[in-house]
């Protein structure tokens, strides 16, 4: 791909998010946020309290500035002076204390909203179905939890209190100012306009740049988190592409940067107008008011105090005029965490469902047939890389498959790359749910049981076993929360790699890398095998569990194998047949159909599609050098 294309792409991706294209919301959104927002009202109730109280202070000051000049300092009153200098002190001391329990309640109720969308985003995320992340964007999916969260989180923080305080503000000092001077105070409103106008202006740029700026660094997430895994580095690496990625990311990262650029003009164009505007105020009120005291209409100390005021008054505007900037913001980033919580999840568990009791369970499939669900059903396109402008049926996937494993019975699927084979398998566990037709584990259709019983009755072990940046005791006991040691180190010898384990110098304590890349394919192989025996399943699928391994490797995993399989259901995808022949059954699969059925001889003898591919195997292991 180009930089030309890459850029058209990231284009693609900010413009298919309908808050780009315009700024309105759902009308359901306020009233989600305010429900969401019940359980805090108490604090808020309180921290909006020490808000108005905080804003009512600013024209304290002034006012006794007032009093201080005509009363006591014209007039020559020391004591007088004494008294209102004392009160300007106490007036500081006190809004230092609010701004504390301000700040206080502010962090109590802007935690506490990050915590509950937080734990409610992840907890909704990790029931969705693997079709949700198998078009997911992790990157974009943590900005979500991230920056969203916290962005939604200013809503009932800064945004609502500076809301109040400002609003409150320029209420009590605009009637205090009416109070001092009607006339001073009139001609100086005449320039507010101007801040209005021009807030109007950035609010309306600015709104929809912000989010732009937002999906932007969500990309920019999405290219270092796909590129900074060990699996993405060494693809980078194996296959030279650094110059590649190079341009690709600047060219992300320049949509990023004139973003910015953008916003900082316009923002300093509008921190520009309220600077100058101040400035003008100020000037009106020492012309006009110095005017009017020179005349005896108005004395010196109303006319600082008018100063005085008008500062006080100048903050809060400006504060009101990006109102509708901050609100937007908030209300987007609520929007956009609504929108992950909105998607319902293709497995949906039943209001009363049977737990299953975890000992050995048959395995039917009746006339099952699937079709991998369109993509509007199961992801958003503001987290996929380029947005879908349409979605197409796959079409099926699997035709009307019928076949019974029985308990403790080892049926092997085999066929050709495609063929559907760990779609059948994914089925098992309901990871996908069957389009039509029904798929019993224990006799019991998967769909009526609980999705915990479940999964705690099936166990898999893939080609690429994933294994977390944590150690091996704690990637092992995954699986079982509470094993001790001496069960772990059963399971290792199970496994046939406990030697290897005792010889590493921090024994379960070793760290096994991101995705356990520090270890081989075969010791990552085992050790999933392991993660498994500790889990001791009835049902066990094992979906290409040595492909890709040496001869010597192969060789250790296929003997730890024999353990995870005693006694268990298991339904086995194997690429060499040679590990399948003492199968109770072997299923052949092609076109997502089971064309043939049997053991290992009697699929010989048949002289079909098995025969085909077993004698092809035997011509590639001879044809194999000898290294």
């Amino acid at each position: 791909m180009s930089g030309m294309s890459g850029m058209g792409a990231t284009w693609r991706n900010l413009r298919a998010d309908r808050g780009v294209l315009s700024n309105r919301l759902d009308r359901g959104t306020v009233r989600r946020v305010l429900a969401f927002a019940r359980p805090h009202r108490r604090l808020i109730t309180a921290f909006l309290l020490i808000t108005v109280v905080e804003a009512c202070l600013v024209v304290v000051t002034p006012l006794l500035v007032q009093r201080i000049v005509d009363d006591g300092v014209l007039r020559g009153d020391v004591g007088l002076v004494a008294w209102l200098a004392g009160g300007m002190a106490l007036t500081a001391l006190i809004g230092g204390v609010l701004a504390v329990f301000s700040g206080w309640f502010s962090s109590r109720i802007g935690e506490g909203l990050i915590f509950d969308l937080r734990t409610q985003v992840f907890a909704h995320v990790q029931r969705q179905s693997i079709a949700f992340f198998t078009r997911t964007q992790t990157g974009a999916l943590v900005s979500r939890l991230n920056n969203d969260v916290i962005g939604a989180q200013r809503a009932f923080t800064s945004t609502l209190s500076s809301t109040v305080s400002n609003s409150i503000s320029v209420l009590v000092v605009g009637i205090a100012m009416f109070a001092l001077s009607w006339r001073v105070t009139l001609v100086c409103l005449l320039l507010f306009p101007v801040l209005l106008l021009a807030s109007r202006w950035v609010s309306d740029k600015l709104a929809g740049l912000t989010r732009e700026q937002m999906d932007g660094n969500a990309d920019l997430g999405n290219a270092m988190t796909e590129r900074f895994n060990v699996g993405g580095a060494m693809l980078l690496k194996l296959f030279g592409q650094r110059d590649r990625e190079d341009k690709h990311f600047a060219v992300r990262a320049a949509v990023v940067r004139d973003l910015g650029v953008r916003i900082s003009l316009i923002t300093r164009i509008f921190a520009a107008v309220m600077m100058t505007v101040p400035a003008l105020a100020t000037a009106l009120v020492y012309g006009v008011g110095g005017y009017l005291a020179i005349q005896g209409d108005l004395s010196v100390g109303t006319m600082l105090a008018l100063a005085t005021l008008l500062l006080r008054l100048l903050g809060p505007l400006q504060g009101l005029s990006n109102v509708r900037i901050d609100v937007m913001t908030a209300l987007v980033s609520f929007e956009r965490v609504f929108e992950v919580l909105d998607l319902p999840s293709q497995i949906q568990e039943r209001i009363d469902p049977v737990d299953l009791p975890n000992r050995a369970s048959s395995v039917e499939f009746e006339n099952v047939s699937f079709s991998y669900p369109r993509a509007e059903e199961v992801s958003l396109a503001s987290l996929e890389v380029v947005a879908r402008s349409e979605s197409r049926d796959s079409g099926p996937v699997l035709h009307d498959i019928s076949f019974t494993a029985a308990p403790g019975e080892m049926v092997a699927l085999v066929g050709p790359s495609g063929a559907g084979k760990t779609t059948i398998t994914h089925l098992v566990a309901r990871l996908y749910d069957a389009t039509a037709g029904t798929v019993r584990v224990g006799g019991h259709d998967v769909r009526d049981v609980s999705l915990e019983s479940l999964e705690a009755i099936v166990g898999y072990v893939t080609q690429d076993s994933h294994m977390f940046h944590d150690t091996i005791g704690a990637n092992l006991r995954y699986a079982k929360r509470d094993a001790t040691d001496d069960e772990i180190w059963a399971v290792l010898e199970q496994a046939r790699i406990a030697d290897l384990v005792r010889l590493l110098p921090d024994g379960l304590d070793t760290v096994v890398g991101d995705r356990g890349y520090r270890l081989s394919g075969g010791e990552r192989q085992r050790l999933a095998i392991a993660r498994l025996l500790l889990k001791a399943p009835a049902v066990v699928v094992l979906d290409e569990a040595t492909a890709h391994l040496d001869s010597e490797s192969e060789a250790a995993v296929q003997r730890a194998l024999k353990a995870a399989l005693a006694g268990r259901t298991s339904l086995v995808i194997a690429h060499r047949l040679s590990t399948v022949r003492s199968a109770d059954r072997i299923l052949v699969v092609d076109g997502g159909r089971v064309v043939e059925s049997g053991t290992h001889q009697d699929l010989l003898a048949l002289d079909g599609l098995y025969s085909v591919l077993h004698r092809t195997q035997l011509i590639d292991d001879l044809a194999e050098p000898v290294t």
